[in-house]
C-alpha cells in the first residue's frame, strides 16, 4: 500500500484497523477449521450411510432451530420481502449446490473437492458478464485463462478420479455461481431475509427428496449428524463476524488456505494423500487468482 493515504489517517484509527484486520483473520481461520476440517469430514463420513438430501435436511433443520428468534424478531421485514420469486430462484440453486457439494465429498478426496472449487470464481465472473452487465477487465480474464489451466491438469487422465464425483463438483460450482449472482442482484434486499429464505428454503425444498430416500438413523449417528449442523451455523456465524471487521481484500486471501485443512482432515481421517497433479494443479489455480488480484491492487492504486 502506497504512504499517500496511510498519512491522512490517523495513528489510532489505523491501529484500530489493523486491530479489527487481525480478528477478523481469527474469525475466518475459526470458520475454515469447523468447515473444511470438521463439517466436510463428518459429511463424508456419514455419506457414505445416509443420502446427500438426508444430510442437507438435517443440516437446514438444524439451522432453522438457531435462527427462530431471528425469524420472530424480524417478522416485519420478512412479510415484506422485496423479491420473493428470486430469493426463491436463488435457495433452489444453493439446495442444489449444497447437495451436490454433500456427494462430491462422499465420492472424492476432500482435497480434490476443495481445489476443483477453486474454479467458482471463474464461472462466477463470466457469469456476472452475462447475466448483470458487469465488466470484466483484460487483466481478471488472463488470470481465468491461467486458473482454468490449472484446473485442466487436475482434470487430466491420472489425475482425478473420474466418477459421478465430478459430476457433482460441477453441479456444485454452477448452481454455487449461479445463487453468487441472484445474491448479488438482490442487494436491495434486507440482509436477515435473505438469511431466513436460505435455511427455511433448503429445509423445505430438501425436505421431499429427503423423505423419498430416507435411512433411518442409528441413534449413535445423531451425534455426528448433529455435529454437522452444529459446525455449519457456527462456521457461518465465524464468516459472518469476520466479514463485519475485517477488510474484504485482507479476508479473501486467506480463504485459499482451506485447501491445506481439507488436505490434513482427508490425510487424518482417511489416508487420502492427494495425486501430485492435484497439488501442482491447485497452485496453478491459487498462483493465478492471488497474482490477478495482486495486480489489481496495484493499478487501482496507481490510478488513485
Amino acid at each position: 500500500m502506497s504512504s499517500q493515504p496511510d498519512a491522512d489517517v490517523p495513528p489510532q484509527a489505523g491501529e484500530e484497523r489493523h486491530k479489527a484486520n487481525r480478528e477478523g483473520v481469527a474469525w475466518v481461520l475459526a470458520d475454515m477449521l469447523l468447515v473444511a476440517g470438521g463439517m466436510t469430514a463428518l459429511v463424508k463420513a456419514q455419506g457414505l450411510v445416509y443420502p446427500a438430501f438426508q444430510l442437507v435436511f438435517i443440516r437446514a433443520m438444524i439451522g432453522l432451530v438457531f435462527i427462530l428468534p431471528l425469524i420472530w424478531r424480524h417478522r416485519h421485514h420478512i412479510r415484506h420481502t422485496k423479491h420473493p420469486w428470486q430469493n426463491v430462484s436463488r435457495v433452489s440453486c444453493n439446495a442444489i449446490a449444497l447437495t451436490t457439494q454433500f456427494m462430491a465429498y462422499t465420492l472424492l478426496p476432500l482435497a480434490v473437492v476443495n481445489a476443483l472449487s477453486f474454479s467458482r470464481p471463474l464461472i462466477t465472473m463470466a457469469m456476472a458478464v452475462a447475466f448483470l452487465g458487469e465488466t470484466v477487465s483484460r487483466l481478471r480474464w488472463v488470470g481465468a485463462v491461467f486458473a482454468f489451466a490449472g484446473v485442466l491438469v487436475m482434470m487430466a487422465p491420472g489425475g482425478v478420479e473420474w466418477n459421478f464425483g465430478l459430476l457433482a463438483v460441477f453441479g456444485t460450482v454452477v448452481f454455487g455461481s449461479l445463487a453468487i449472482i441472484q445474491t448479488r442482484a438482490l442487494r436491495d434486499e434486507n440482509t436477515t431475509v435473505m438469511m431466513v429464505f436460505y435455511t427455511v428454503g433448503l429445509a423445505v425444498i430438501t425436505a421431499g427428496p429427503a423423505i423419498f430416500v430416507w435411512q433411518p438413523v442409528k441413534a449413535f449417528d445423531w451425534i455426528p449428524l448433529l455435529g454437522i449442523g452444529l459446525l455449519a451455523q457456527a462456521g457461518q456465524y465465524c464468516f459472518l463476524r469476520a466479514y463485519r471487521l475485517a477488510d474484504a481484500s485482507v479476508l479473501a486471501p486467506i480463504g485459499y488456505l482451506s485447501i491445506i485443512v481439507t488436505t490434513a482432515a482427508g490425510y487424518i481421517f482417511f489416508g487420502e494423500v492427494p495425486d501430485i497433479r492435484i497439488v501442482i494443479g491447485a497452485a496453478v489455480v491459487l498462483a493465478a487468482l492471488q497474482t490477478t488480484a495482486y495486480l489489481e491492487r496495484r493499478n487501482s492504486r496507481r490510478k488513485g
